[in-house]
């Protein structure tokens, strides 16, 4: 462990000269079209830019840790907000020209994909984040996905390929799915655009294939969601038009047309759209799956994936020592790359790294808050798990959890019938995700908490109060 950055201001500033010269003999690039035959107005296509390579983060008890780590180069303010960092297509080809900071970074040339690497290396470089910046894209949207591999800093012993494997993503053609035995692997200098349409609503997450054991306990891991059909159908102006009356009475006699279910897909999905409790939910609602009936609306939304590190492991990987996977244990226990209580710090954390600047590493805070005042009562959860090393159990005190769908898959059985079931735990391992809502219609205004039974997972380190938990604001 660090307990202060190590100084080689003059040893970073030289890798990072030569890597810029090896960044411009190789092939910085990105791909992010105008249009598609599937798209040809444009709408539906978000793009996205991150970086391979490595960087600290800081642990509940303040210890300094390196990791690798995925970083972005577009999005970078929404990223730093806590939000996803997938944009339109006309947002991300603004590139540097973007006044709020969320095109990509260096893009010279939309129509070539040229970018300034030097501008690249100057923000990738250290810049990983814990986890890796969120993508949220929209059922039946494309997705360009651009990989670029800076190297590590800090070992520049390791000449580490990188790629993206979206983990239980359906369909994945082999060519874009990270495996680097079925597909392609990304070297230092180089990039690469993966290329993905949305299938299925829900919660999945997105990890590099290289070495799949250390890369994920070293940090590269982060979550990826899809938002369903019924959400634009929802939002849809022709739709929001209508009456709430002529709405309901086409709903219950399944009138053809822009109400008949065309927009809801799904294999599980009833064939009608919601019914509204009132005529505020007509518009504006959110759902996190196709359900057909409204039982997935929520107000506000929580991505939180579950992780833990072994210091052991990371400082070993800076040390030039031979890892040793078989004694490989969690010790650090995190919500979305913190510990209690910084799991319910609303600015992101940032970390000083061995050339002297401090980055935002860890952006995401898990502080839940339903404000009843304003008309909330429900809060989705989207939980993931990938540790290499783990189960974990997550529980609620005075609030139920309701299970709506579970790796990617709304609780439904082939004849429609809901299998959706309250509990207070949701026990997940790695691969695995839940969706869950929290509904506080009935709760008493206060705080509760979202922790971890595993007492262990309640620490940071040698610290016997932390690590996995956070808390839920009821106002």
């Amino acid at each position: 462990m660090f307990s202060k950055p190590i100084q080689r201001c003059g040893f970073v500033a030289l890798l990072i000269c030569a890597l810029n010269a090896v960044a411009n003999a190789q092939s910085f690039r990105v791909q992010c079209p105008a249009k598609t035959p599937l798209h040809p107005d444009g709408r539906g296509i978000k793009c996205q830019q991150v970086s391979g390579g490595d960087g600290f983060a800081t642990m509940g008890d303040g210890t300094q840790t390196y990791l690798f780590g995925f970083g972005p180069l577009s999005g970078l303010a929404d990223i730093k907000n806590g939000l996803p960092g997938t944009e339109t297509n006309k947002l991300f080809n603004l590139g540097s020209a973007d006044p709020y900071g969320n095109g990509s970074v260096g893009l010279l040339n939309p129509l070539t994909g040229d970018v300034r690497a030097a501008d690249i290396m100057n923000t990738g470089v250290l810049n990983a984040n814990f986890p890796a910046p969120l993508i949220a894209i929209d059922e039946d949207d494309e997705l360009f996905l651009t990989l670029t591999n800076v190297g590590m800093i800090m070992r520049p012993d390791l000449f580490e390929q990188h790629t993206v494997h979206f983990h239980g993503y359906p369909n994945a053609s082999s060519y874009f799915d990270g495996v680097p035995d079925a597909s392609v692997a990304i070297n230092i200098g180089g990039s690469f655009t993966y290329y993905y349409t949305a299938p299925d609503a829900g919660t999945y997450f997105w990890h590099c294939h290289i070495t799949p054991p250390e890369h994920l306990q070293m940090g590269m891991v982060g979550q990826l969601y899809v938002r369903p059909r019924q959400n634009r159908l929802q939002n849809d102006p022709a739709y929001a038009r209508q009456s709430l009356a002529s709405i309901l009475a086409a709903q219950n006699s399944k009138t053809p047309g822009n109400l008949d279910g065309q927009h809801c897909s799904d294999i599980l999905c009833t064939g009608q759209t919601p019914v509204p409790v009132n005529a505020s939910e007509v518009r504006g609602s959110m759902y996190a799956y196709n359900d057909g009936d409204g039982s997935t609306r929520y107000d506000s939304e929580y991505p939180i994936q579950m992780m833990g590190f072994d210091p052991y492991f990371h400082y070993v990987g800076t040390t030039f020592n031979p890892e040793s996977f078989a004694g490989m244990k969690d010790k650090y226990f995190m919500l979305s790359g913190r510990s209690y209580p910084d799991t319910v710090n609303p600015d992101p954390i940032s970390t000083e790294g061995s050339d002297g600047q401090s980055r935002p590493s860890q952006p995401l805070p898990t502080l839940i808050t339903i404000n009843k005042s304003a008309g909330q009562t429900r809060a989705l959860l989207r939980l993931s798990d990938l540790s290499v090393t783990e189960f974990t159990t997550l529980a609620t005190v005075g609030i139920p959890m309701r299970v709506v769908g579970l790796d990617a898959r709304l609780l439904r059985d082939m004849a429609g019938n809901d299998m959706t079931y309250l509990t207070n735990s949701v026990t997940i391992g790695g691969g695995e995700s839940a969706d869950v809502i929290l509904d506080a219609a009935d709760v008493p205004t206060g705080t509760y908490f979202l922790y971890s039974t595993n007492l262990d997972h309640l620490s940071n380190f040698n610290e016997n109060f932390g690590g996995m938990m956070t808390e839920i604001v009821v106002k």
